[in-house]
């Protein structure tokens, strides 16, 4: 005990720098662990309180679980979940680390860091107002994409009732909201890369394409294999806004634009069933929870300086 207070001494300075972060983390993240209960009862409201609403309500059991999965549309939310996500995961990942590679080669410092922010700017405008952006391209009256359609003699499309299209539609909105973003991880990394093996490759005749290949790659994996982990464990989870704000919650489209959260929410606006929504938020993090170990235990056993831990 007494060495367990020295350290604390000893370390002090460290410690209260985490301190505001362990805090957030306990009061938004651990907190509310005791919470997940309720994906196990009938959640009913007490004028009592929420922890008396939490001991009254009438245990269920797995019965939440199963309103999930017991409804023609489980295989479908799930399917959209998963695959969506894994096209965000891999096809953004090769357009972040190559739009970070071109911006890093960028020699006007002045025209990089223009940029940058006009690819960082789209990462801050909420769903509500990309919803709008995307209904502006896309209204069947006077959306941009139906006025080129029809200058050249073609038929309109009505967007909002054609589910062939919002697969594409989904994905490259998500793709243009995110890549700035993501892309700034990458740039930070190529920047902290050491100039003198660019230097030396020159010298030896290295080309650009292979300074990139042998070089910048190669250096860029850990946080390239770090950072497709962190995704791999949100894969479970859908972004709402973007399921939900951009299609316009269209009721035609449900089978192409219906994920796991806007699933939920429907339901909770339908049936007001706490307990069902929390079951839900329950399975994706336990399962994002067992793909995030998976996933490192396999870059473990192929390179262990490589994993998260």
């Amino acid at each position: 005990m007494a060495a367990f207070f020295k350290n604390l001494v000893k370390n002090k300075v460290m410690l209260f720098m985490v301190l505001p972060g362990a805090v957030w983390f306990f009061f938004f993240s651990y907190l509310p662990l005791v919470g997940t209960i309720t994906a196990f009862k009938q959640y009913r409201f007490s004028r009592d309180g929420f922890w008396a609403s939490i001991v009254r309500s009438e245990w269920v059991g797995w019965e939440n679980f199963k309103f999930l999965f017991s409804t023609n549309d489980a295989f479908t939310i799930t399917r959209n979940t998963l695959f969506y996500n894994l096209a965000f995961i891999f096809i953004g990942l090769i357009l972040s680390v190559a739009m970070a590679i071109l911006l890093s080669e960028l020699v006007g410092k002045t025209m990089a860091k223009v940029y940058q922010t006009g690819m960082f700017l789209p990462y801050f405008l909420s769903w509500v107002i990309v919803g709008y952006f995307a209904f502006s391209f896309l209204s069947m009256d006077r959306g941009m994409i139906n006025q080129i359609l029809g200058w050249f003699g073609m038929e309109r499309i009505n967007w909002y009732s054609e589910p062939k299209y919002w697969p594409y539609i989904l994905v490259f909105v998500n793709l243009w909201k995110s890549i700035g973003y993501n892309s700034v991880v990458y740039l930070a990394s190529i920047m902290g890369i050491d100039k003198s093996l660019y230097e030396a490759a020159m010298i030896d005749g290295a080309t650009k394409w292979q300074q990139i290949r042998n070089i910048t790659v190669p250096l860029l994996s850990p946080i390239i294999i770090i950072m497709t982990l962190l995704a791999v464990g949100r894969i479970f989870y859908a972004d709402f806004g973007l399921f939900y704000q951009v299609p316009r919650d269209s009721g035609t489209l449900y089978q192409v634009t219906n994920v796991i959260d806007t699933y939920v929410y429907r339901g909770l606006k339908t049936t007001g069933e706490i307990g069902m929504s929390t079951a839900a938020g329950l399975y994706q993090s336990v399962v994002g929870f067992v793909l995030v170990m998976v996933s490192n235990y396999v870059v473990r056993k192929i390179d262990k300086d490589s994993a998260l831990f």
